[in-house]
């Protein structure tokens, strides 16, 4: 008893004496960590701080557009006439979600499936092209799949730096930022290979990166990990605006689909995206109008 009582009267002083105010010891530990790093200059290993407000005028500046070399196989709108085969579907899905945003607030997109090898790095990359072929829209698309990135492989650009060195703060915002020749679509690539992904997709800095975006871009589209091996998918719902779920066709095992709708109950889940459909099996192959020289349709 007489160790606490000795201790209670220590913190009893301390609080009475003059020149001790209650909050001198944690103002001295916020000044001790937060002047030496506005004062450092940037280096390697901390990268300056992005701007309070991030503008558009500072991303086109600073993100000068690249030379890729994308992957005619996958990137279904690169082609000239974009009228090749799946486009449709996509146009139709883009109608869909303008539809969606009518009612409630959408620009930010997750897609995610329930297993690897489900299209769904496909469709989040077809969907931005579907998205920036519109007049003056502006769209970035993030690989967040930081266990397996591929969109850059698709798109034909470099794998980083890229999100997850971001995250763990080894490259600022501006270094990780890819702008296509095109111009109006963003590319934000997996980045170096890292043990914790999970951790760095907890640790704020996604969730700022968001928000310093979503004022300059018309939509946000983030390829997310597979739902069902791991939880990266559900951290990142949390932060997106609306879920879509890719199927694929006569592979995805009704189970598996139903228990990532069940996980994602409480997320902003949209729907599911069909795909890997066999040729002839959707209505967009009945839609084909043609009309004859003399401009007049026959019916």
């Amino acid at each position: 008893m007489s160790r606490i009582h000795e201790a209670l009267k220590r913190a009893e002083l301390e609080r009475t004496a003059p020149h001790a105010p209650p909050e001198a010891g944690v103002a001295a530990r916020f000044e001790a960590t937060t002047v030496p790093f506005e004062r450092t200059a940037p280096t390697a290993a901390a990268p300056a701080a992005e701007p309070a407000a991030l503008t558009l005028e500072m991303l086109l500046e600073r993100c000068p557009q690249g030379n890729w070399d994308p992957d005619p196989q996958t990137m279904l709108f690169l082609q000239s006439h974009g009228h090749g085969t799946g486009t449709e579907e996509f146009r139709t899905l883009r109608a869909r979600l303008y539809k969606v945003r009518e009612k409630q607030p959408l620009k930010t997109l997750l897609i995610t499936s329930a297993l690897p090898a489900e299209g769904k790095s496909f469709v989040a990359a077809n969907l931005a092209q579907v998205f920036v072929r519109q007049h003056e829209r502006r769209v970035l698309l993030i690989d967040a799949d930081l266990r397996w990135s591929r969109l850059h492989l698709s798109l034909g650009t470099n794998l980083y730096p890229g999100l997850s060195d971001y995250l763990r703060g080894a490259a600022d915002l501006f270094s990780v930022v890819q702008r296509s020749p095109q111009g109006n679509l963003f590319f934000i690539p997996g980045g170096r290979p890292t043990p914790n992904p999970n951790e760095l997709l907890i640790n704020g800095r996604m969730r700022e990166l968001l928000q310093q975006m979503a004022p300059l871009f018309d939509w946000i589209v983030i390829d997310s990990p597979p739902a069902i091996p791991v939880s990266d998918a559900a951290l990142l719902a949390g932060l997106a605006d609306g879920v879509l779920l890719v199927v694929r066709a006569a592979q995805t095992p009704f189970d598996l689909a139903q228990k990532v709708r069940q996980e994602f109950r409480d997320k902003p889940l949209l729907g599911a995206v069909l795909n890997c459909v066999p040729a002839g099996a959707s209505y967009g192959s009945y839609y084909q109008y043609r009309y004859p020289k003399n401009g007049k349709r026959k019916d």
